[in-house]
């Protein structure tokens, strides 16, 4: 289509189905990336199980901690993704808003969702030129990107620890680690009936005793 001065106008349409194949691409980069890590920590796992029987709880324990690190990816890349396809569906929203109106809507939630992906170093230089066409399209506003710090709890060395042996004892089937919390409540239970259950057998059997000690 021509427009003023003989210039090609783009059609809105077009420049949204491009948009959504490029973040159709970007979440199949992301899952792949995903399974790759998770195929590196079945291997670790075997590393582990075998440092287990030499008894080298320092590799193990150096093991554990890449996987606590490689889950703790594989969670913020899911958390990206999620993102990644909400502005997806909002592309499709768009779609509809041009074929009803003829123009394109500023978002709001698209704006709140680049804001937090320009952040994210796994997509951030395509989600940057993306955001460019964005705000060109009108989209979304221009977006100042800010330095931010990472702030992590004061007890996340607590929690990372807790996270280590939680991996070792399910890898180790409990020859090493600690079980989690809900396990060791559920194994601290059963103890607790079979020491009941013991007590009462005990009680009786000297009850018994007792009355055909009587009756002699």
């Amino acid at each position: 289509m021509m427009g003023l001065f003989g210039k090609t106008k783009v059609d809105p349409k077009e420049q949204v189905r491009e948009l959504q194949r490029k973040l159709r691409l970007e979440t199949s980069r992301l899952n792949r990336q995903i399974g790759a890590i998770q195929r590196e920590e079945e291997k670790v796992k075997r590393e582990i199980k075998a440092a287990a029987k030499k008894g080298d709880r320092e590799v193990c324990v150096l093991l554990a901690k890449s996987i606590v690190n490689s889950r703790k990816t594989v969670n913020k890349l899911h958390g990206t993704i999620a993102q990644v396809n909400s502005i997806n569906m909002n592309m499709q929203h768009q779609l509809a808003t041009i074929r009803m109106a003829g123009t394109l809507k500023q978002s709001t939630e698209v704006m709140r969702a680049m804001q937090q992906l320009l952040k994210v170093p796994e997509v951030m230089q395509v989600m940057r030129e993306m955001s460019k066409e964005m705000t060109k399209m009108g989209i979304i506003e221009e977006i100042i990107e800010e330095t931010m710090e990472s702030t992590e709890p004061d007890d996340m060395e607590e929690l990372a620890q807790e996270e280590v042996d939680k991996i070792l004892w399910e890898v180790t089937a409990g020859e090493l680690g600690k079980a989690p919390a809900a396990i060791r409540d559920e194994l601290g239970e059963k103890k607790r009936q079979k020491e009941a259950a013991i007590s009462m057998a005990n009680e009786f059997i000297a009850e018994q005793m007792g009355s055909n000690s009587v009756n002699r």
